[in-house]
């Protein structure tokens, strides 16, 4: 597991998901210019929560599953000198990622800091919106817990893993679901699971866990809607703040015109 360093007591964790760039800078989708809007909320962040300590991307980071959705990323991201812990989601293409996104900076496997650990838990499913954790993702994720590195973990996958109250969305959740938290429920040092794909913000506890879905850099999804339906909320990232105790403060912000 690598190790990375963190600036004071806290670590602090920003947060950006969903952004599905496309190739074009020009691209939109369903209105929205996904570059802009990306360009809008990194700014927003930079001028209320920065420096974090390494920044989440929780996948769909391209809309348009070509090689160059991934190349804008690295033009936004690389030259923040920071680390971007990434993973893919439904409309990603895993081996793209890898082949784009491999870097000093961008990094896609489980990190280390100083009481807590980040695992990345790959859902994505070909040719499907659901997401699902394979069988050897399982396992390896019950190994690293019970090999307790550190003292608290934080993990983050791309599909939720639990109802967000939006039936169609619901339909297109993480379909192993029960699996992930029979593991989970092994262990007592997994402090919170953090997704992204809803498009809204989320938050709850299930055991002493925090739960929290988050807002896409783009466009959002309206909540508890039985079918498909768009939100005129402006896009958003979420911002963390782990405790040496294991505790996590967090909130979403909202980037207006």
């Amino acid at each position: 597991m690598k190790r990375l360093k963190q600036k004071a007591a806290n670590l602090d964790l920003i947060q950006f998901t969903d952004p599905h760039l496309f190739a074009d800078r020009r691209g939109e989708m369903r209105g929205v210019n996904t570059y802009d809007s990306l360009l809008k909320v990194l700014a927003a962040a930079q001028q209320q929560h920065w420096p974090p300590d390494a920044l989440l991307v929780t996948g769909d980071i391209a809309q348009d599953e070509s090689r160059g959705g991934y190349r804008i990323f690295r033009s936004v991201f690389d030259p923040l000198s920071m680390p971007v812990l990434c993973i893919p989601g439904n409309h990603d293409d895993p081996g793209f990622m890898r082949d784009e996104l491999s870097g000093d900076y961008i990094l896609m496997e489980p990190v280390a800091f100083d009481h807590w650990a980040v695992l990345l838990l790959n859902t994505y499913v070909h040719g499907t919106a659901s997401g699902e954790l394979h069988q050897a993702a399982l396992e390896g994720l019950d190994a690293r817990l019970t090999a307790r590195t550190r003292e608290h973990y934080l993990i983050c996958l791309h599909h939720q893993p639990v109802p967000v109250g939006s039936r169609w969305l619901d339909g297109v959740g993480l379909r192993n679901s029960e699996a992930f938290f029979e593991i989970l429920d092994r262990h007592d040092n997994v402090r919170g699971v953090l997704w992204g794909h809803v498009h809204q913000q989320f938050d709850g506890e299930r055991k002493g866990v925090q739960l929290m879905g988050s807002p896409s850099t783009c466009r959002q999804f309206m909540p508890r809607s039985s079918d498909f339906a768009l939100d005129d909320r402006p896009p958003g990232y979420r911002w963390l703040s782990l405790g040496e105790d294991g505790s996590i403060r967090t909130g979403v912000e909202y980037v207006g015109d």
